[in-house]
This record gives C-alpha cells, sequence and structure tokens, in this order.
C-alpha cells in the first residue's frame, strides 16, 4: 500500500469516529461525512469556525474528538436561523463572529462530561500553537486577531490565556481591551441567551474588523498586500479560498449541476430505444472464455488466497444464529416429557433436560456492480479475481452473491446522440447514450455454472463509458426483488461517471449529481445497503461508506479481508 492511500484510509477512520461521536452527542442521525465534507442528510453542513479544522497530518485524535465534541455542541445549542440573522457580510467581522458563536457553545458542556471540556481545551491549544508557529502573528493583522480570539476564548472559559504566547500578546491585549471591554462583559454574561451575545459577538466583530482596515489604511501597500494574505492562508476555509493539495488519495471530482436543479422532472433521459441488456458470457467466444479461465485459474493458484479462511470470516461477519431443533440429553434447559420416567427408574439420572439449538446462517445477498468504463480496464485482472475469490468465498459461507457490470454501447452517444442531432439539437436533453448492462453471474447461479462467464471481465472491447446513477437503479431492483432479508450493493468503480455527449449537451456535472441523487434516495428507503470500493479512487463524493484502495497486480490476503470488512459492515444511515 502506498502512502496516499494509508493516509485516506486513516482520515476515513477518523472520519467515520467524529461523525459516529457527533450524532451520539446531538442526537442527529443523519450526520456522515462525505467527499471529506461534513452532511447533514443531503446538505454539506457548514464547519466555519477555523479551530475546528484539525489536520490528519499535525494534529492528535483529540483534536479531532474535541472538534466533534464542538460541532455536536453546535447543533444542539445554536439556532441556524438565528445565527444567519446576525451574521455579518463582511469576511473578517464574519470570521470573528463564526469563532464566537462557536466559543458560545462550547461554555454548554454538560457537568456530567468533564472528558468534554478537556477535549474542547486541548484542540483550541492545539489551534493556538499551530497559529503562532505558522509565522501568522508576526503581521500587525495577525496578532490582532490571534489576541482577540485568546482574550474571548479566557473570558468565555474561565481559562488563562495560552501560556506560551501570553508576553506576545500582552501589549495587543492592553491596547484593545479597553475598547472590548463592555462587549467582553456582554458576551460572557449572555452565554444562554442566542440573540444578546449575538448582538455584542457582532459588535467586537465590526470593531476588530475597523481596526484592521485602519492598520492597513496606514501601512504601506506591500505591507497590506501581505497582511491580507496571511489573513487568507489562516482563514481560506471560512473565506472560500482554495484548498492547499493535499497527500491523501484523489477524491472524485463533483460540484452543482444546474440543469438538473432547473429540470422540471428531474433526470431526464433522450432516447431508451437502444438500451439493451446481457448475459455476459453470451458476448465472447466459449473457446475464449476457456483461455481466460485458465489464466484467472493460474493467477490465482500464485497468490495463495486462504478462501476457506475467508469463507469463515464472511460468515462471522454476514451469519445470524437461527434455530435448528433442539438438543436432547442436558443437564438443564426445558424438562423433557419423554425422559420423565427416568427419574423413578435412575433417581440421580440429571440429563432430562433439552435445549434449543442455533446455528449461524446468512440470510443475505450480496451483489457487485463493476464499472466497466474505459479507465477500468487496466484493472480488468485484478477486479476478475478480487469478484471471483468473493464470490467462491460467500458461496462457501452459505451467502447469495450476483455479478453485475455496467457500459455504454458505443463511445460519444452512438445512436442516440445522432438521433439528437436529427431532431435539431433541442436543449438539455439528459442522457445521450445508449446503456448496456451485464449479468456475468446471477443471484440463482453457484460459482460453478457461473465461474466462465465472470471472466468476461476481461474482454478489453466492452469497456467503453459510464453511467452510474442508472446502473446503481438498476443493480438495487433486482436486490429488490428478492427475499433475502439483508441485500448489500458493492459498486466498484474508479472514476466518477462520465458520458461524453450527455455532458457536452447538458452540463459537466449532470451525471455524477444525479448518481448522488439516486445512492441518496435507496439509502433513504433503506431496503438496500449501498457501499463503494473506489479503485484509486476516493469515492465518498458519491457513497457514504467508500474505502479508497489501490488494487495491486498481486492480491493478497490483507486486502481481501479488508474488503470483506466492508461488505460485512451495517451500511445504514
Amino acid at each position: 500500500m502506498n502512502l496516499p492511500q494509508d493516509r485516506t484510509r486513516q482520515q476515513q477512520k477518523i472520519e467515520e469516529l467524529c461523525a459516529a461521536i457527533i450524532r451520539a452527542l446531538s442526537g442527529e442521525a443523519d450526520i456522515h461525512y462525505r467527499g471529506q465534507r461534513l452532511h447533514k442528510g443531503l446538505h454539506q453542513y457548514p464547519v466555519h469556525a477555523p479551530h475546528l479544522q484539525p489536520d490528519p497530518e499535525q494534529d492528535d485524535f483529540s483534536s479531532f474528538r474535541g472538534a466533534a465534541d464542538s460541532i455536536a455542541l453546535r447543533l444542539q445549542h445554536s439556532n441556524p436561523a438565528l445565527h444567519r440573522q446576525f451574521c455579518p457580510a463582511d469576511p473578517v467581522e464574519r470570521l470573528i463572529f463564526e469563532l464566537l458563536e462557536q466559543l458560545r457553545v462550547e461554555t454548554m458542556v454538560p457537568q456530567t462530561m468533564p472528558g468534554m471540556t478537556q477535549n474542547l481545551r486541548h484542540r483550541f491549544a492545539a489551534w493556538s500553537h499551530t497559529f503562532h508557529l505558522s509565522g501568522l502573528t508576526e503581521s500587525a493583522s495577525g496578532i490582532l486577531l490571534y489576541t482577540v480570539f485568546q482574550i474571548c476564548w479566557s473570558r468565555l472559559t474561565g481559562q488563562p490565556v495560552l501560556e506560551k504566547t501570553e508576553d506576545l500578546i500582552e501589549s495587543t491585549r492592553a491596547a484593545i481591551a479597553p475598547v472590548l471591554g463592555t462587549h467582553l462583559l456582554g458576551i460572557r454574561r449572555n452565554c444562554t441567551d442566542q440573540t444578546a451575545y449575538a448582538q455584542h459577538a457582532g459588535a467586537i466583530a465590526a470593531i476588530v474588523s475597523e481596526m484592521i482596515r485602519a492598520a492597513g489604511n496606514e501601512a504601506g501597500a506591500e505591507q497590506a498586500a501581505r497582511e491580507k494574505k496571511d489573513i487568507k492562508s489562516a482563514f481560506r476555509m471560512l473565506l472560500q479560498f482554495d484548498s492547499d493539495e493535499t497527500d491523501t488519495m484523489a477524491v472524485a471530482a463533483s460540484g452543482q449541476s444546474k440543469v438538473l436543479e432547473d429540470a422540471q422532472h428531474g433526470y431526464a433521459i433522450f432516447s431508451t430505444e437502444y438500451d439493451r441488456q446481457a448475459d455476459a458470457g453470451t458476448l465472447v467466444r466459449k473457446a475464449l472464455l476457456r483461455e481466460y479461465r485458465e489464466r484467472i485459474d493460474h493467477r490465482i493458484s500464485e497468490l495463495g488466497i486462504n478462501i476457506p479462511r475467508l469463507a469463515r470470516y464472511l460468515m462471522m461477519l454476514l451469519a445470524l444464529p437461527q434455530r435448528d431443533g433442539w438438543s436432547f440429553g442436558e443437564e438443564d434447559g426445558y424438562i423433557d416429557g419423554r425422559r420423565l420416567a427416568q427419574l423413578i427408574t435412575s433417581p440421580a439420572e440429571r440429563r432430562l433436560f433439552r435445549q434449543e439449538q442455533y446455528k449461524p446462517a446468512a440470510d443475505c445477498l450480496v451483489s457487485f456492480l463493476v464499472d466497466c468504463s474505459g479507465s477500468m480496464k487496466t484493472h480488468a485482472e485484478s477486479v476478475t479475481i478480487l469478484i471471483d475469490v468473493l464470490v467462491r468465498a460467500l458461496e462457501q459461507a452459505g451467502v447469495g452473491s450476483e455479478v453485475l457490470g455496467f457500459t455504454t454501447g458505443a463511445w460519444n452517444g452512438g445512436r442516440v446522440q445522432r438521433d439528437w442531432m436529427r431532431a435539431g439539437f433541442p436543449k438539455n436533453p439528459g442522457r445521450l447514450n445508449e446503456l448496456f448492462h451485464m449479468v456475468f453471474k446471477n443471484a440463482d447461479q453457484t460459482w460453478r455454472r457461473a465461474r466462465p462467464d465472470i471472466t468476461t471481465l476481461l474482454k478489453a472491447d466492452l469497456y467503453r463509458e459510464g453511467i452510474d446513477g442508472e446502473a446503481v437503479e438498476w443493480a438495487c431492483r433486482r436486490l429488490q426483488l428478492r427475499n433475502e432479508k439483508r441485500r448489500i450493493l458493492v459498486v466498484i468503480s474508479d472514476g466518477c461517471p462520465m458520458d461524453s455527449a450527455t455532458n457536452l449537451a447538458n452540463d459537466e456535472f449532470y451525471l455524477a449529481n444525479h448518481l448522488k441523487q439516486v445512492v441518496a434516495r435507496q439509502e433513504l428507503r433503506g431496503e438496500v445497503e449501498i457501499c463503494g470500493l473506489g479503485v484509486g479512487l476516493d469515492l465518498s463524493t458519491y457513497y457514504s461508506h467508500c474505502p479508497a484502495t489501490e488494487l495491486p497486480h498481486s492480491l493478497n490476503n490483507a486486502l481481501l479481508f479488508e474488503v470483506a470488512k466492508l461488505i460485512g459492515a451495517r451500511h445504514r444511515q
């Protein structure tokens, strides 16, 4: 595993834990991370306070825990409508106002949770150290903002300012304390009254912003530009400046689709006339299928994968105890009426009872949906081996499975696009390509019968473009027709939905936004558990449950057990 992948997985684990903390403390069940951003339901939840942006590379888990605790308190004790009403429009004023509101809710820690107070204190101190060590306190604007944050935090929490920078801010504190004194007292007294607090917080923000503007007017043009750059560097998340590149794995790109948002009837399809579905085994000559199968069998034998052990692990994750008759001749349990006569003939006999017998059984179906777009061609062999091993292990564990794939019938629209051109290029036509859905293994087939057809994934000319949203809907419909109590869909993809003709005729993120809508709708219904397996890409933009992974040419047991863990985890919103 490479370093970006390790960092991405570490970040995903931290996000999962923090989201669980926020849900538990706030009572908001629909909080989750998606695309490395916190979401409440289907919408991104804004986190603007600068000290709530810990860095996975520099900060410890206590910092993330403190940020999660603070966000949970904000959800509990802050009225968003009231906050928007008083929030100033000026960026610097808004920055100060946002942080002061966050500090207000941090004073509302229940007395029964002293650990939360410690987490919040640790996070603010860690952020203060980072701010100071970055050199941002060397400018007049930077030291002014830093001092305001320190004295406001100290006044609200009753804690002394950070000891390491106390001497640094002393002169600035002495200069601004008389000006802010009344409002500092006001925020201290009105922590439980958001309206009254907001008036004093807004006044502090306006006074400090005016000080920064005055300092900029007095300084030279070069000095003013440097200080403005310092503020942007420190608070780019709040002020919506571009973030720096990171060493984590790339996240799937996504943006707003104005065409989809403005469409009266939602997602559109220009024509379904050429859409088709086929059994994958019929697309390849039998001789070539045998060649593919021999190649995959040889590769699997070289890898030394422990399939029985993997099957036992899947059984442990997916199976539930089910009643399987009775066990007789027990020394405790229910009295067995057929053995009561032994009480007379053998008074010392104690094996007069019976017990209910249980065995693990998995009433579950796992469906693998493979993105067969052009970029997946390079991963074809690894994906085929992965799926073949997992299907075989699932069958040994008593779990049903099916393998599906999706691509398009042509490049760049094909016949559908030509029909659209003949119709006079109507505006915003929606999907402009012909779907091609493939069934490599249906749920009722055994692995032995389907093993040749699964290797059709190696056929290079099947890989064209990908329309993910409709494919996910198709796979979910198939699962919903099944009787199994638990139905799991695993989407394997290495990129965003892509069809050149559709994107050019609508807008860049038309298909991507449709995929997000489909996944959110299916998660809301709760009939199918959806998880994504990103191949070299973090797909958490689309799927709430999605570990990013690299598929090496040589798969190993560790990777397979990690994917099995993904399948077995409960994926409920």
